[in-house]
């Protein structure tokens, strides 16, 4: 009996020291730290909450067999850690599409020529996997500008009422009204 209460204090205080070790490197000290990113205008606000990745000398969008940390037609949930999250208190009307007001999950397929935007009603967790097909609400195309000066951090920001990723090389701008 004494040797199970003392594996069960044993199991107890692995999973206790690997918790703190996973809040420590998410939210106390994260390679790819939290940004967010701000619109306001009179009655509308936007907000996009997503984690910062680094280049760091690496091949970020590209072919998988070049070794790309995000190659082309594969899933990626536009950032790193936790979900990327658009939050809005008015509906937007996006590249032509209504979206009510509310908050949504982000992630794309990024191509060469364009990356394919998929706004989704799941908002939390790791998304490591592409969430549930179910809870699409829209895919869009956007195209793939190129930059002459490389971005070293993911970034996320508006312009006008424009949402625009920049990463590397590769800028997209997402219309929002």
């Amino acid at each position: 009996m004494k040797i199970i209460k003392l594996s069960l204090f044993a199991l107890l205080g692995l999973v206790v020291i690997a918790g703190l070790f996973f809040a420590y490197g998410l939210y106390i000290n994260p390679k790819s730290p939290l940004g967010t990113a701000e619109f306001k205008a009179v009655d509308k606000e936007i907000s996009v909450r997503y984690y910062r990745p680094y280049k760091k000398g690496r091949l970020i969008f590209g072919e998988a067999t070049d070794g790309a940390l995000v190659p082309f037609g594969s899933y990626w949930r536009l950032g790193a850690n936790l979900t990327t999250k658009l939050t809005t208190n008015q509906d937007l009307d996006i590249a032509g599409r209504l979206l009510p007001k509310g908050t949504y999950g982000l992630y794309v397929y990024p191509y060469a020529e364009n990356w394919v935007l998929y706004i989704h009603t799941k908002t939390g967790g790791f998304s490591a996997s592409e969430p549930d097909s179910s809870g699409i609400l829209m895919k869009i195309n956007l195209p793939v500008q190129q930059l002459e000066t490389p971005v070293e951090q993911f970034t996320m920001d508006f312009v006008g009422s424009a949402l625009r990723i920049q990463w590397d090389t590769t800028k997209v701008v997402i219309p929002l009204q």
